[in-house]
């Protein structure tokens, strides 16, 4: 590994809040721990086999797991196919594209999400008519998150 290369991690590690870092390039493998008693006091080492349960969705409450599972929608879900911000219509003031009750067929534009400053329309996947309208115009959606419901 470049040494020029190895001096720049060496100033990131020690600006940041990162205790340790280990990088691999090629056959060359770095590890750089940052030393100091408040980096040591905030690592705490733990057997693999001990963090997996941890983990594990299982220790959620019951009650939990149960409120999910009644406030899942009935129907269609159309979900985000992207990270960005949701519209309802294509310009602030114009009309949304899609209400609840709207008849709709597979194909239709149903909102737009803008993701890195475009512009991108979302298009139903199923026909039917919009039974509930999930996220607030102008909500940041995360990939995957339910958008609408399709009756």
């Amino acid at each position: 590994m470049d040494l020029r290369k190895l001096k720049t991690l060496i100033d990131l590690v020690a600006e940041s809040d990162i205790a340790e870092l280990e990088v691999t390039e090629g056959e060359s493998k770095v590890r750089i721990v940052k030393s100091g008693t408040a980096a040591q006091q905030q690592i705490m080492m733990m057997p693999h086999a001990a963090a997996a349960p941890m983990a594990a969705p299982a220790t959620l409450p019951a009650a939990a797991v149960v409120a999910d599972v009644a406030e899942a929608p009935a129907g269609h879900i159309v979900k985000s196919p992207m990270v960005g911000t949701f519209y309802r219509s294509s310009a602030p003031g114009s009309p949304a594209f899609v209400e609840v009750g709207s008849t709709i067929k597979e194909g239709d534009t149903i909102c737009i999400i803008e993701a890195m400053k475009l512009l991108n329309e979302i298009d139903a996947d199923a026909s039917g008519v919009i039974k509930q309208i999930l996220v607030e115009n102008g909500q940041p959606v995360e990939f995957g998150q339910p958008l609408f419901v399709i009756g």
